[in-house]
């Protein structure tokens, strides 16, 4: 079912995804399971194509898939993945291209921003620092042991509250049916990245949703 859309309102809130939107993780994360195995002594190549399509799920069926044959316990190797992404150089390109200027141009509008991630939350924290990125968000909300994932809304209401906003002139923006399902169960309204991990599926979910060239036209 797809939410009803709302007369539109002056934009001043917007909830953003991470990995697959605003990140191209899927780079780090294959990085960082190709150094697991091959410190096993197993060459191996991470398919690309099989962790971007994982990227919304995450977790122990991520690493599961994207490991393959190799996956010995999803539980061990994604406490493994983990501890290795916390201690891993973050590329200075990771975010995709055109990112860092939307968000500098939605934060000279005033935009109050926030970031809505199945992420570890301290990952969230040292990605977005590494990046440069930070600075932008008044709120970055990563998966807790006391947090439904998404999407379940728990995270976006969250982020919301931090931000003092409510469902009116808020937008998520998202790449994934996790990030679509998010935002109606929260109650918002949503746009689509184009250069989205799960962007085709997505756009299935949400037929009307605005799709995005550019971060910065969600000013217009």
């Amino acid at each position: 079912m797809h939410a009803t859309r709302r007369p539109v309102q002056p934009l001043r809130h917007v909830l953003f995804d991470l990995d697959g939107t605003l990140i191209d993780s899927v780079r780090l994360t294959c990085t960082i399971i190709e150094q697991m195995l091959a410190d096993r002594g197993i060459a191996f190549t991470a398919d690309r194509a099989t962790a971007r399509a994982m990227d919304a799920i995450g977790g122990e069926a991520m690493i599961a898939a994207v490991m393959g044959p190799h996956c010995r316990d999803p539980k061990v190797e994604i406490s493994e993945f983990r501890v290795r992404h916390a201690v891993a150089v973050t590329p200075s390109d990771l975010a995709f291209p055109g990112v860092a200027d939307g968000l500098a141009a939605l934060a000279r509008a005033g935009i109050g921003m926030a970031i809505c991630s199945n992420k570890p939350q301290h990952l969230c924290e040292k990605i977005l620092v590494d990046l440069g990125l930070g600075r932008h968000f008044s709120a970055i909300v990563g998966a807790r042991p006391d947090l439904p994932r998404k999407p379940a809304p728990d995270g976006a209401l969250l982020a919301l509250a931090a931000l003092g906003g409510d469902e009116n002139g808020t937008i998520y923006v998202g790449d994934s049916p996790v990030d679509v399902a998010t935002a109606q169960a929260a109650g918002l309204d949503i746009a689509l990245v184009a250069w989205g991990y799960g962007i085709d599926a997505a756009r299935a979910a949400a037929p009307a949703a605005p799709l995005l060239h550019d971060l910065a036209t969600l000013l217009d």
